[in-house]
């Protein structure tokens, strides 16, 4: 039977069937095969025990390999999921479990490492750190290899006594919807060997069988343990070799250890594993005398089996890896075939390529093969213009022919175009019989980046694991793409553009630049326009313009009882949500058929010489980084990125933005405070003709700007201005013509502390223009925060959304130092940064007072200040800058950066705080060193796409919960008060302003460790009202109890009222985390939020009491 699925349902509903044990922690790529198995386990579908896996969350990988470990070796078969650090941090257990000899089977969705820089995106960089780990490798190079080759892994693991490491491709295959065959269930059972599974488990630890593992040895058997596992290794390329033909026997496959493809005389081949392999099949079959290894099994790397299909006509071979091994003669794959062809008269050349998803096109791959004919080289790169060392291959053209159509979707992050893309795949599948294809490309933006959709459909298989060449229809859902990038570079001829717009025909014919309006004549392109942002917005959608455009797509691709088709698709997708959102899509579907327009573009234009700038940050931008030579990137090699690039972006994304009407306006600041990109800015001086009186300021006009080019349109500033006499002062407005402002050549003073919300108002923000979510509930708290501190403040930021919106090449929103090291580890790391400052300005203190008596006066007087002064950042600041020009002693003189006062902040999510590095922040807190913490509490994994944390509330439906959250949120708070002291806040901003500046200001001024954590409003909540609300979300939970506003120095305080517990179910019913559990199972929702709400009043009632 044929399905459609991605690599990691593929993948993880086979390791369902073979799993008693999961245990899952999320990341990126690999998180969406533990969510499939959790999901599965509500199904009727069972293991090959007629049970149901148990699924285990942990607090991180290194605990979810520890787990797995743990129920192995009592005698569950078990296995886990994971990508890149992860992987690396299950490494230690990985190797006990293979030294057991436990048939575990780690799924993982191979993706970067973080080096210079973190990468989400995928290569072999994490399965090859693996490689000495003793287990055994396997490799699938496609999404139906996902399924089938899941099972040989499986099935080896269990007949070998071995563990393996099983993988295929982050995000290329992963991600990438393809239609397969499915494995039958009856006839993979049947290949079970059960004899073997139950002498694994007759070796297990159990009652009554007196076993010790784990052993203390000495020198005088460890070396032969080792070795005696040696027969396993031996047997196990043989085993896995059965396997293969077991399963081609079923699915009618050919698998093998290594395959072959190509001439049986081939004189040049390539040796590869993972996607890549497909394209360069596509290349073999169009050349001659060439051929491709396809490599399955990495570990054991088997010579017998590689010569076996080796054409012994070949003279010369090319190793790609996808990797970069630095400082090594090659890198992995290379120096094995080196290994076992070291007798042969072949010539190898090892090469590099898709490091991070880097496409690999056909082209490169040609590129390759005329290498190997013409001119051999050594150590060569292919898909970067490397003209520093001169490694890469010059791209080489080849003509691939097929009969699949093409489709390339451009769209916004959050408007649900990926989500609809793969809807139509479906749709094309189910309706024509067709096979199909889909790989998705994403920035590094939240959901507020751009994503292309690469679709493919036809009546063949399709295997091409490269972005679409020549789409019949391009989907464009912003129109100002048009001006930033090449959209419609290479639509096919007589194609199809559908642009969404608020524009009308006049003005957009004059947005469209010249070059587009005359590529679209010259290929005779048929363009339609749709207004979907007003038709949803009518219909109750903001922004979600996904089925309304799916179904122009469709109607465009004459699919038949398309509207039908995707009226059951609403209703199903959306089912959880609530009948009003499916009932809203089915109107807005059925309004677009009726307002759709043709643009005619009926001659050619002249045009104009454009400048192009060609700088780094500008080419990243405009989408060609791929073209940006190394050259350009030596000043970047070690990771090191100019800050506050974000000032110049300008991404004019939002079709609506808010205008200040100043006779409405109280001059409370709080529109500036609650923009979560710092685009509301309160500005007072003297000569604004724009301002109004500043109330108690003679002589000064206060006035709010908006830099509309860098709106997000969320509407949050809007929600929370109070007005005048019951008018807004802020009203959000469409406009076509908006104005960017560069906020740093407008004069601006604060007559007003930094302890009020005016005061903070006035502050320039030193976090702006971020690329997180429109409404986001985390980045408001942290442009407090560098409003309050300023330039002394210095940031460690965890992994997670924070990281990602604080700090994606090339958009850098910080104008603070900030530095990111990985997901776990950040505490630990701030505390470094710290200590390091700490140990070089206690220096400065020693060398200050040995030589005060002999230094000039004026020299001595700045010495005394400082002396006097150390934590004051303006102070020492102003003292640095004076000391810079004097005689001073050259020790000091080589620590003068360290002069001037600085505060280290940690800043991170939940997932960081709560469950992988609170191990680390526990320390930290206990270190009694004067190190700040903010926790961005969003109560889930927000970066990982939306698993349950340990913050996650009792009955919260999560990824990892599918039936709901089955234990209570982790209490931060009270962990923390009980350590020696450690100043203590939970805010939420939208509750109090005041009472969260009130705690930044005390945080930073205790002296010793201080936490806040802030309660932040996510997408991922779904609240009902749309995040344009969150400010009045975080309201109405303190005023409902959910979560309170405290404060702990010593002595319990609480900031917020006596809660109104009957508001309760009213902010949960508004929230989709928890209303989705009462459409799911309304019995057992009713019952366990109850408990929710009961322990929010056991947890109000115990702080109240100890706050008395």
């Amino acid at each position: 039977m044929k399905k459609i699925v991605d690599g990691n349902n593929a993948c993880s509903k086979i390791a369902y069937y073979f799993s008693e044990v999961c245990s899952i922690y999320p990341i990126t790529p690999s998180s969406p095969m533990a969510s499939n198995i959790d999901a599965l386990t509500s199904t009727n579908l069972l293991n090959i025990f007629n049970d149901k896996p148990r699924v285990l969350e942990m607090e991180s990988e290194a605990g979810a390999a520890g787990a797995l470990h743990g129920a192995l070796l009592s005698g569950s078969l078990a296995s886990t999921f994971t990508a890149s650090q992860g992987l690396l941090l299950m490494i230690p257990n990985m190797y006990k479990i293979a030294g057991e000899m436990l048939p575990a089977v780690i799924h993982v969705a191979a993706r970067s490492l973080a080096t210079h820089a973190l990468s989400i995106f995928g290569d072999h960089q994490d399965i090859y750190a693996t490689r000495a780990t003793g287990f055994c490798i396997l490799a699938s190079s496609s999404v139906f290899d996902a399924q089938n080759l899941a099972a040989v892994a499986h099935l080896s693991a269990i007949k070998g006594s071995l563990p393996f490491v099983h993988f295929f491709d982050g995000f290329r295959t992963s991600h990438e919807l393809n239609t397969i065959e499915e494995l039958p269930e009856d006839k993979l059972l049947s290949l079970v060997d059960y004899d073997a599974i139950n002498k694994y488990k007759d070796r297990c630890l159990n009652v009554d069988k007196k076993y010790q593992y784990g052993m203390a040895q000495n020198e005088d058997i460890y070396f032969q343990c080792m070795e005696a596992r040696n027969k396993y290794y031996n047997a196990m390329p043989d085993i896995v070799n059965d396997y293969m033909k077991k399963i081609n026997d079923i699915m009618k496959t050919d698998y093998k250890p290594f395959n072959y493809y190509g001439a049986s005389d081939a004189k040049n081949i390539i040796v590869a594993m993972g996607s890549v392999t497909d394209t360069i099949k596509e290349v073999v079959k169009k050349l001659d005398n060439v051929g491709l290894i396809e490599v399955h099994l990495y570990r054991p790397f088997s010579k017998e089996y590689f010569l076996n299909v080796l054409p012994k006509s070949v003279k010369n071979i090319a190793v790609l890896d996808r990797t970069k091994e630095a400082g090594s003669t090659g890198e992995p794959l290379y120096l094995d075939v080196c290994s076992i062809l070291k007798n042969k008269n072949i010539n190898i050349y090892g090469g590099r390529f898709g490091l991070s998803s880097k496409n690999t096109t056909p082209d490169e791959i040609y590129s390759v093969y005329k290498m190997l004919e013409e001119s051999p080289k050594e150590n060569f790169t292919i898909g970067i213009n490397d003209d520093v060392t001169n490694l890469s291959l010059k791209e080489e053209h080849i003509e691939i022919e097929n009969n699949n159509k093409e489709i390339k979707v451009v769209g916004f992050g959050s408007d649900g175009m990926v989500s609809a893309s793969k809807d139509l795949l479906k749709i094309l599948h189910a309706k024509k019989d067709l096979y199909v294809q889909g790989y998705f490309e994403y920035d590094s933006k939240k959901s507020g980046g751009v994503t292309i959709s690469h679709l493919r459909y036809g009546s063949d298989k399709i295997n091409e694991p490269y972005y679409v060449t020549q789409p019949e229809i391009t989907v464009v859902t912003k129109d100002i793409y048009f001006r930033m990038f090449d959209v419609i570079r290479n639509l096919k001829e007589n194609g199809t553009l559908l642009i969404n717009t608020i524009k009308n025909e006049e003005e957009l014919l004059k947005l469209l630049p010249t070059k587009v309006k005359n590529t679209i004549f010259k290929k005779n392109i048929k363009v339609y326009y749709i207004d979907a942002e007003n038709i949803a917005s009518k219909n109750n959608l903001k922004g979600k313009i996904s089925k309304i455009m799916e179904v122009l797509i469709l109607n465009l691709l004459h699919v038949e009882d398309a509207t039908s088709m995707l009226e059951e698709s609403i209703k199903k997708t959306f089912a959880t949500k609530g009948e009003d959102i499916v009932n809203n899509n089915i109107l807005a579907m059925h309004e677009a058929l009726s307002n759709l327009k043709e643009l005619k573009v009926t001659h050619e234009y002249d045009e104009t010489i454009s400048i192009v700038d060609d700088s780094i940050i500008n080419m990243i931008n405009e989408r060609r980084g791929n073209e940006i030579p190394v050259s350009m990137l030596m000043d970047y090699a070690c990771g090191r990125f100019p800050g506050a690039t974000t000032n110049n972006e300008k991404r004019n994304i939002s079709n609506v933005v808010p205008r200040w009407i100043k006779e409405n306006c109280i001059e409370c600041g709080m529109c500036a405070l609650a923009c979560p990109h710092a685009v509301i800015r309160a500005i007072a001086n003297e000569n604004d003709s724009d301002g109004i009186p500043f109330i108690g300021k003679d002589g000064l006009k206060y006035s709010i700007k908006i830099s509309e080019k860098d709106c997000t349109g969320c509407g949050v500033c809007e929600s929370v201005c109070p007005g005048k006499m019951g008018k807004k002062a802020l009203e959000m407005v469409e406009k076509t013509d908006k104005i960017g402002i560069d906020f740093d050549s407008i004069k601006s003073v604060n007559p007003l502390p930094k302890t009020t919300i005016k005061g903070v108002a006035l502050e320039r923000p030193l976090f702006a223009y971020s690329g997180a979510c429109a409404g986001c509930g985390e980045t408001p708290y942290i442009k407090m925060l560098t409003q309050i501190l300023g330039e002394k403040l210095v940031i460690a930021n965890a992994t997670g959304c924070s990281s990602i919106y604080g700090g994606s090449t090339p958009s850098t929103p910080y104008s603070i130092p900030w530095a990111n090291s990985l997901f776990e580890d950040n505490a630990e790391f701030a505390l470094g940064i710290h200590i390091s400052y700490k140990q070089k300005r206690d220096r400065i203190k020693h060398i200050m007072e040995e030589t005060i008596n002999s230094v000039d006066e004026d020299i001595k007087e700045l010495f005394t200040k400082w002396l006097e002064n150390e934590n004051d950042f303006a102070i020492t600041k102003d003292i640095k800058e004076k000391l810079e020009d004097k005689l001073i002693p050259k020790e000091l003189k080589d620590l003068i950066d360290y002069v001037p006062a600085r505060t280290i902040w940690a800043i991170g999510g939940d997932g960081w705080a709560y469950d992988i590095g609170y191990g680390g922040l526990d320390h930290v807190l206990h270190s009694n060193e004067n190190i700040k913490i903010l926790v961005l509490d969003t109560e889930v994994y927000s970066n990982t796409g939306g698993q349950a944390s340990k913050s996650t509330k009792l009955g919260a439906v999560a990824e990892f919960a599918n039936f709901g959250k089955r234990t209570i949120k982790k209490d931060l708070f009270k962990i923390a008060s009980c350590i020696p002291n450690c100043y203590v806040a939970s805010i939420s901003l939208g509750a109090n302003m005041m009472q969260a500046i009130k705690a930044f200001n005390e945080a930073e001024a205790h002296n010793g460790p201080a936490i806040i954590i802030a309660y932040s409003p996510c997408i991922e909540h779904g609240i009902k009202t749309g995040m344009t609300t969150s400010s009045e979300e975080q309201k109405l939970a303190v005023e409902c109890g959910y979560t309170i506003l405290m404060r702990y120095d010593g002595k319990y305080h609480i900031d917020s009222k006596e809660p109104d517990f009957n508001k309760y179910e009213t902010f949960l019913d508004n929230e989709v985390r928890f209303n989705a559990l009462k459409i799911k199972n309304k019995e057992f929702a009713s019952k366990i939020l109850e408990e929710q709400k009961e322990n929010a009043i056991k947890r109000y009632e115990y702080y109240k009491k100890v706050s008395e």
